[in-house]
Order: C-alpha cells, then sequence, then structure tokens
C-alpha cells in the first residue's frame, strides 16, 4: 500500500533552522499538553513557559492562537494518516478495525482542538481530505475481501464512528467501548 501524502502545511509551518525547530516542537508539545487539560482556551503564556521559551519565540511561530491550534490539529491528521500506513499489512477487516481504534483516539482530541480553530480555516478542508484519503485504501481492501458492504462509503464509516465517539453522555468508559464496537461491527458483513 502507498504511504499516504503528508500534509505540506504542516511541515511547512516547521522551521529548518535546528534551534527554531526545537523551540516549534517544544511549543507543539506544550501547547498538545496544555489545551489537553485546559481545552481551547488554554494561556498562550503557559505554553510558552511549559515549552521553556519566551512569548516572542512563541507568537514567533504562531502568531495568533488559531496557528497553533490548527498546527496541533495538523499533527493530530498526520498522526492518522500514518495509522494507516502502519497497519496496512494486516488483514483487510484487522487493517481498517485497527486504524478506527486510532481514529475514535482522534476524535478524543479533536473536540478540544476545534472549539479554538477558526471553521472557515482551509486547514479543516485539508485535513479532511487526508483523513479520508488514508482510511479508503484500507475500506476498500475491507470491501475487496467481503468484510465490509460494498455499499459503504469511507464518509459514511468515519461519521458514524465520530458521531458515536462524540457522545458525551456514557456512564463509563467501558460502556463507551461497547457501543463504539457495536457502531464498527455494524458496517462488517
Amino acid at each position: 500500500m502507498a504511504v499516504v501524502e503528508r500534509t505540506s502545511a504542516l511541515d511547512a509551518r516547521r522551521p529548518q533552522r535546528a534551534d527554531a525547530a526545537r523551540n516549534f516542537d517544544a511549543l507543539v508539545a506544550a501547547g498538545r499538553a496544555a489545551f489537553a487539560e485546559d481545552g481551547s482556551s488554554a494561556s498562550l503564556e503557559d505554553i510558552a513557559r511549559r515549552a521553556g521559551v519566551g512569548i516572542g519565540t512563541l507568537y514567533r511561530n504562531f502568531p495568533t492562537r488559531d496557528d497553533l491550534i490548527e498546527t496541533l490539529y495538523l499533527g493530530e491528521v498526520d498522526a492518522l494518516a500514518r495509522a494507516a500506513d502502519e497497519v496496512a499489512d494486516l488483514e483487510p477487516w484487522e487493517a481498517l478495525r485497527a486504524w478506527l481504534d486510532r481514529f475514535v483516539a482522534y476524535v478524543g482530541t479533536k473536540h478540544a482542538l476545534l472549539d479554538g480553530l477558526n471553521r472557515r480555516s482551509p486547514v479543516l478542508a485539508e485535513c479532511r481530505t487526508i483523513m479520508l484519503s488514508a482510511g479508503e485504501p484500507l475500506l476498500e481492501r475491507a470491501q475487496a475481501a467481503g468484510d465490509v458492504d460494498p455499499d459503504i462509503s469511507i464518509g459514511d464509516v468515519v461519521k458514524l464512528v465520530s458521531g458515536v465517539a462524540a457522545v458525551a453522555s456514557f456512564d463509563d468508559e467501558a460502556q463507551r467501548q461497547r457501543v463504539l464496537n457495536l457502531a464498527i461491527n455494524a458496517i462488517r458483513r
């Protein structure tokens, strides 16, 4: 299976100079942690402090909060695309199932990031394309093997799993996992 093309927008954001790239990476890691803990209202000053850089360095890399959030979002989508590559050698259903499990983890991070992301950002359209392109070959293999209904599209699968994963009113994690398993297994023949 071909390696999924990575988002050039993410690569274009990362500085080339080694010290600047280290600061960028530290800010991304700190931003990911801060947004996970505090949601989209995480303090940019706190992110800079966590990264061990000054606020000026943060603003040189990410002039606005949306720039930082977009970069974090691009990183999550890139990891999801890499996950499709990593499972591609598994049997068709197992490969699709493993990628969908990773997608569920992605959906959990996406809500916090999207709360603060400018929804008209062209980055969202690019990310959707990357995500669907990553999962589509896995779905097609599972369909060719007779494991999945041939009338189902990757868009259908992503919406189904996203909808279930986004439900906030589960009693506990075990119930959430059972319902996700029901949704994922619903596409299996």
